[in-house]
C-alpha cells in the first residue's frame, strides 16, 4: 500500500475531471427536464418515465465497463486511458442531447430517446473509471480525503460554472431563440469539460495496483461485490444522497419560475446555493481531520433533514429566508458528499482484506449505477408528480395542487431522504476510522510480506541459475 503525499498540482488535475463531468451532470439535473417540457416540447410524464427506463441499460453497461476497466492494462493505467479517449465522443453527444429538431411529436420522443441514451453511455465509459482512478492514486486515508475535497471543491465549480452560465449562454447565443440557444450554450461547456478531461488525464498517476493479484471471471467479481455488507450500505446513502439533491435540483427551476414568482433570481438563487457547496467542500478535510468522518456524515445528515422539512412551512413571499436556508443547505450537503466517496473506496479495502480481490473498478461502477438511478428516480419523481398534479407547461400560473406539489419536491422529498440516510449511516455503517486504518495496516503488512516472498523466491531462483 502506497502512502504517497499527493501534490496540490496532482489533487487540481484530479478535481478537473469531476468538474467536466458535472458541467453536464449538474445541467442534466437542473435544465435538462426543463429543457425537455418547456422547449422541446414533449410531455412531462414521457420525460420521467424516459429518464427511469434509460436505467435499465446503465444495470448492464456500469457492472460491464467496471469489469472492463479492472482488466484493462495500457502503459497508462487502467483508468487513465478512457478519461482522455473518452472526452471528445463525450462532449459531442452533449452538444445532440440538448438539440432540438423540427420533428413530429412522436419523433421528438424518439429522438430525446436515442440522445439521452448515448449521453448516459457515454458519461458511464468516462466518469466510472475516473471515479475508479480516486481509489488508486493513494492509500492514505488523510490524502484521500484531501484529494476527495479538492475534487468537489473543483467539481461544484464546475457545476456552477455550467448551471449559472447556461441561462446567459441561452440569451447570448440564442438571442431569442432559447432552442439554438440551448445548443450553443452546451457546445461551449462541453468544449470547456473536454479540456479539463485531458488536464485530468496528464496530471494524475496510479499507484496502487494489483497486476500481479489472480483475477476472477466476471460473474464471480459481481458476486464478490455484492456480498460485500458495507459497499451495499454505501450504495444505499449514495441513492439516497443523489435523489434529495435531484429532486431539489430539478423542482428548482420550477419553485422559482412559480414559487419565487420571478425567474430573473434563478441564477442568484443557484450561485448562493453554489456558494455553499464551495465552502462545504472545502470543509470537509478539515472537520474530518478532528471527528470521525462517519460521525460527521449521519449528524449532518440529520441537520440537512430538519432544515429541509422546516423549508416546507416558510411562506412563499419570504425570499431572503430561502436564500438563507438554500445557502445553509448547500453548505452542508457538500460537506459529506467528498466523505460518502471516501466511504466508498473504504469499502473497496474493506472488500480486499475481506475477500482477498480488489475489485476497484465494479465497486466504483456499482455506485455511479446506483448514483444514474438516483438521477432517474428524482427526474421521474418530478415528472409523474407535476403530471399528477396537473402541471401546465409555459403557462403564466398553476393550479393549487401543482403549487403545492413543487413545494415538497423543493423541501419534504429531499428531507425524507436525509433523514433516512443519517438513521442508516449511523446504526449500520461500521467502517470507522479506528476499524479503517486497522484494515489498512494489515493489507499493507500483506503487501510488504508478499514483495518480501518474491524477492526471495527470485533471489534462490537467480542462485539455482548460476
Amino acid at each position: 500500500m502506497n502512502h504517497h503525499i499527493l501534490s496540490r498540482r496532482e489533487k487540481i488535475g484530479y478535481g478537473l475531471g469531476d468538474a467536466a463531468s458535472h458541467i453536464v451532470f449538474d445541467n442534466v439535473m437542473l435544465y435538462m427536464m426543463f429543457f425537455y417540457t418547456d422547449i422541446f416540447g414533449i410531455p412531462a410524464g414521457f420525460v420521467g418515465t424516459m429518464f427511469l427506463l434509460a436505467r435499465a441499460l446503465d444495470a448492464i453497461s456500469d457492472p460491464c465497463m467496471g469489469l472492463i476497466a479492472d482488466r484493462t492494462r495500457t502503459r497508462w493505467g487502467k483508468f487513465r486511458p478512457y478519461v482522455l479517449f473518452g472526452a471528445i465522443p463525450f462532449g459531442i453527444v452533449c452538444v445532440f442531447a440538448y438539440s432540438a429538431p423540427d420533428l413530429s411529436p412522436g419523433g421528438k420522443m424518439i429522438y430525446a430517446a436515442v440522445t439521452y441514451t448515448l449521453l448516459t453511455l457515454m458519461y458511464t465509459v468516462v466518469n466510472i473509471p475516473y471515479c475508479a482512478l480516486g481509489g488508486v492514486i493513494t492509500a492514505d486515508p488523510a490524502q484521500r480525503i484531501s484529494l476527495q475535497s479538492y475534487r468537489f471543491v473543483l467539481a461544484t465549480a464546475g457545476g456552477m460554472l455550467s448551471t449559472v452560465l447556461m441561462i446567459p449562454l441561452v440569451n447570448l447565443i440564442g438571442r431569442g431563440d432559447q432552442a439554438a440557444g440551448y445548443q450553443g450554450g452546451i457546445a461551449v461547456l462541453a468544449a470547456v469539460a473536454v479540456v479539463m478531461l485531458a488536464i485530468c488525464f496528464a496530471t494524475t498517476r496510479e499507484r496502487i495496483s494489483d497486476d500481479g493479484a489472480p483475477q476472477g471471471s466476471m460473474r464471480e467479481d459481481l458476486r464478490d461485490i455484492v456480498r460485500n455488507d458495507q459497499w451495499r450500505i454505501v450504495g444505499l446513502l449514495t441513492l439516497l444522497n443523489i435523489l434529495a439533491v435531484s429532486v431539489r435540483g430539478g423542482a428548482m427551476m420550477y419553485y422559482v419560475t412559480y414559487i419565487l414568482g420571478n425567474t430573473a433570481v434563478f441564477a442568484a438563487f443557484l450561485a448562493t446555493y453554489s456558494v455553499g457547496n464551495l465552502i462545504g467542500s472545502a470543509a470537509a478535510k478539515p472537520l474530518t481531520d478532528r471527528k470521525c468522518k462517519v460521525s460527521v456524515f449521519w449528524w449532518t445528515n440529520a441537520i440537512l433533514a430538519v432544515l429541509s422539512i422546516a423549508m416546507f412551512w416558510v411562506p412563499i413571499g419570504a425570499h431572503i429566508t430561502m436564500f438563507i436556508f438554500i445557502f445553509i443547505i448547500g453548505v452542508l450537503h457538500q460537506l459529506v458528499t467528498p466523505i460518502q466517496w471516501v466511504m466508498m473506496s473504504d469499502t473497496v479495502d474493506y472488500g480486499e482484506w475481506k475477500e482477498g480481490k480488489r475489485l476497484t473498478g465494479i465497486s466504483f461502477a456499482g455506485t455511479l449505477f446506483v448514483l444514474k438511478l438516483g438521477l432517474a428516480l428524482g427526474g421521474a419523481l418530478i415528472g409523474w408528480m407535476l403530471a399528477g398534479a396537473g402541471y401546465q407547461s409555459g403557462a403564466a400560473t398553476q393550479s393549487d395542487a401543482t403549487l403545492a406539489i413543487i413545494i415538497a419536491l423543493f423541501t419534504l422529498v429531499p428531507g425524507t431522504c436525509y433523514l433516512l440516510s443519517a438513521v442508516i449511516a449511523a446504526r449500520y455503517y461500521t467502517l470507522r476510522t479506528p476499524f479503517i486504518n486497522r484494515i489498512l495496516a494489515e493489507l499493507a503488512a500483506g503487501a510488504r510480506r508478499n514483495q518480501t516472498e518474491f524477492m526471495q523466491s527470485s533471489e534462490e531462483l537467480r542462485h539455482e541459475n548460476q
